[in-house]
């Protein structure tokens, strides 16, 4: 038999079969650059979405304390005491941005949908220990993050989802109508995901104090941006803690946090709201177990790649990367208005732009000329529309994308996409 590869199968349709022999690490890393010739260049700032990009020097602080901490686990914190450090200061770090106070607490997650599961979760926990609700039930819109959904289907809960208005923000009414005296958890956007614009978080805490549910703001797109923002003097509304009413907020730290894959932030306004998501067990032969979040074993390489970052950049370094991309998506919504065929979908004031057509070009068709090109832009619907996460990597080449972006509008001018698939994330 020749020599075995990791590719190799028993036959077309058999599992692979892991090599008798290893291979040594020049021929493994080999391999993984030649597995990669496929993947999109979000380092080159080609890609709107999946990763965003800090720059070379921030590459090189989370790198090397990622390796620091690459063997560790946080499972048990008092053998691991510096990554108990480590989420203590995070999270504090991230409260201070929401202007939380010495009662705010939360913990380290994997990212936005662990997060929006712990709040759930901690919603469905608070109605039944403390309003004796049976089957606690959520209200979103349907602009709301799908990771919602998941968790009303993994917690059996059921969940109420109301439109949007003109303007894509929740329709209040409907969100009105919606929330009962079975009502655990309401759920608000800041800003939400498809369109990019942040949901009225006063009017829907007030909702929810109406009835004593939980108000969470899934801030996972604009925790690390709004904050910044309205230190550079821009209009933000209303979203965080100054809110009253408001129970608890996610925000990833591996979005426009600008750290490595595998790290959010779920903040509660107090320790007793924090205290309905955590597992304790104690009738066990191996002992007590605890954990603060969905994961027993926590990989301490993020955490700690999320720490480095957020210490070396600091608020200054953040209100720069965050002026910078949020310039860089004025442009870009700026060059949308004056093409012809185009138009931005909604009046959004950060970093996101979803692009429509103004005419009967069809968007999903110019999506696939611009990854000809070698451009990651994400189709949804409805409306079909192109999405952009804009962040500081893609700044130095917005104008070589803008200048594609008008070309492409008019070679496919006629033409329409042969699928129409809008693939946020996939099954392999």
């Amino acid at each position: 038999m020749g020599e075995q590869t990791g590719l190799d199968r028993v036959d077309d349709h058999g599992p692979a079969i892991l090599p008798n022999i290893g291979a040594d690490l020049d021929s493994v890393v080999d391999e993984l650059v030649e597995m990669r010739h496929g993947d999109i260049a979000w380092s080159q700032g080609r890609a709107f979405g999946l990763v965003y990009d800090g720059g070379h020097q921030l590459h090189r602080v989370a790198e090397r304390a990622a390796a620091m901490f690459l063997h560790d686990n946080a499972l048990n914190t008092n053998a691991i005491p510096s990554l108990g450090r480590i989420q203590r200061d995070v999270v504090g770090w991230t409260a201070g941005l929401m202007h939380g106070d010495a009662e705010t607490a939360g913990f380290m997650t994997s990212g936005g949908t662990e997060s929006i599961q712990c709040a759930v979760l901690a919603a469905r926990e608070r109605a039944r220990t403390e309003r004796g609700i049976e089957h606690p039930e959520i209200v979103v819109a349907e602009s709301a993050h799908a990771a919602f959904h998941k968790s009303a289907h993994m917690y059996r809960m059921p969940i109420r989802t109301v439109g949007v208005c003109a303007d894509w923000t929740v329709d209040l009414d409907q969100m009105r109508a919606a929330i009962g005296p079975h009502t655990a958890l309401v759920v608000g956007s800041a800003p939400q995901y498809p369109q990019g614009v942040v949901d009225p978080i006063p009017e829907i805490a007030d909702l929810a104090a109406q009835v004593g549910a939980n108000c969470h703001v899934d801030a996972c797109m604009g925790g690390f941006v709004l904050p910044f923002a309205e230190m550079l003097g821009r209009d933000v509304v209303p979203w965080d803690f100054r809110v009253d009413g408001v129970h608890s907020i996610s925000a990833d730290i591996h979005k426009l946090g600008y750290a490595p894959k595998g790290a959010s932030v779920i903040v509660y306004r107090n320790r007793q709201l924090r205290r309905h998501q955590t597992f304790v067990f104690s009738d066990w032969l191996g002992g007590l177990y605890a954990s603060p979040n969905l994961q027993g074993t926590r990989s301490g390489a993020p955490m700690a790649a999320a720490w480095a970052v957020m210490r070396h950049l600091g608020q200054a370094g953040y209100v720069e990367l965050t002026r910078i991309a949020l310039e860089t998506a004025d442009r870009l919504r700026g060059a949308v208005e004056g093409i012809e065929e185009l138009r931005t979908l909604a009046d959004a004031q950060h970093h996101l732009v979803a692009v429509a057509a103004q005419s009967d070009l069809d968007v999903f068709a110019l999506g696939d000329a611009l990854a000809q090109r070698g451009w990651h832009i994400d189709r949804q619907t409805p409306p079909d529309t192109l999405h952009h996460t804009v962040s500081f990597g893609n700044a130095p080449v917005i104008e070589d994308y803008i200048a594609d972006l008008s070309a492409c509008a008019e070679a496919v001018k006629g033409q329409r996409a042969a699928g129409r698939s809008t693939d946020y994330a996939t099954l392999e």
